[in-house]
């Protein structure tokens, strides 16, 4: 094969390959709207303050953990009655 059959070869495989390209507008949307999703705002604005923490009283949450003596939190029920339905 010479030169000049191997140069129509290829512009001819390119042609073939470039018509098998996507071409739809939407494509890639999905993706580029979940990152849109996940980029954090560098500057949020909150309505409340973010609560400041006490140092003092993280330490000693710390010290009771690790002496097992963790403070059991109160219960709260969430539901007044219970639920007659049927279980999924």
């Amino acid at each position: 094969m010479n030169i000049d059959a191997r140069i129509v070869a290829m512009t001819a495989a390119a042609a073939l390959a470039a018509g098998c390209t996507p071409t739809d507008a939407t494509l890639g949307n999905a993706v580029r709207s979940t990152m849109a999703a996940q980029v954090v705002n560098p500057e949020p604005v909150y309505d409340d303050p973010v609560p400041t923490t006490d140092a003092a009283k993280a330490a000693a949450a710390v010290d009771r953990y690790r002496s097992d003596q963790v403070k059991q939190p109160d219960t709260i029920r969430t539901t007044a009655g219970e639920s007659s339905g049927t279980p999924r």
